[in-house]
């Protein structure tokens, strides 16, 4: 059974209430903070606990206890940037293992950064940039960006894949990526064999580099 977590998340902005709800529905433990009552009254049923506060007061957040939650997302956003940064740099001193902070461009992001937090997020940038991929690459699923352009991507399998398997289509050698695993249905299949036998509507996870998968998916499309 995968344990419960809990979750601090300062700010509810559409991005933050969105990913307190989903932390909830996950089955995680959420408390989510912000100054507008609204905010907090909206998000109030699909959270463990939500509270009116001013996290940027460093009392009101040590309140908390922000040390004992397993991650805190600082979701404060619009023109709040300077209070982005105090929250994201009062949760370190507080000792919270991992902060996550909403960044809304570059330089928001580096000083973030060099605060020290550990992840550092762009929901409207990345959400763009994954709408565009598929309008472009409607076959490309999902896409995480690696280290020197590496890849991991879904991708709904080509019909040219469809009733041969991995070795005899010859994927890593023709293709230059790596099969990691195969959604077929509700089955996942976990680093398939040589022998495994595509099937119409498997969803493949591949790891390759981003011209090697988007040719993949050219092919799919019969381009």
């Amino acid at each position: 059974m995968r344990k419960q977590k809990q979750f601090l998340v300062l700010g509810l902005s559409r991005f933050g209430s969105s990913v307190a709800r989903a932390l909830c529905e996950m089955g995680h433990e959420v408390l989510a903070v912000d100054r507008d009552p609204e905010a907090v009254e909206a998000i109030a049923p699909y959270v463990t606990q939500s509270v009116q506060a001013d996290a940027t007061d460093e009392e009101v957040l040590r309140s908390f206890e922000p040390a004992s939650f397993d991650a805190a997302i600082v979701a404060i956003g619009g023109v709040d940037v300077a209070d982005s940064m105090l929250v994201s740099l009062l949760c370190k001193e507080a000792g919270v293992p991992y902060v996550v902070s909403k960044a809304i461009d570059e330089l928001h992001a580096k000083v973030l950064r060099k605060i020290g937090v550990d992840r550092v997020v762009f929901p409207e940038r990345d959400m763009g940039q994954r709408l565009a991929k598929a309008l472009v690459m409607p076959g490309i699923l999902e896409m995480m960006e690696l280290a020197d352009d590496y890849q991991i991507a879904e991708v709904l399998v080509p019909d040219g894949w469809i009733g041969r398997s991995l070795v005899q289509l010859n994927i890593r050698r023709v293709y230059h990526v790596n099969v990691l695993a195969i959604h077929r249905g509700k089955a996942f299949v976990a680093s398939p064999l040589a022998d495994t036998v595509f099937q119409q509507g498997d969803v493949v996870l591949l790891l390759g580099k981003q011209d090697d998968i988007d040719s993949i998916d050219s092919q799919r499309r019969g381009s």
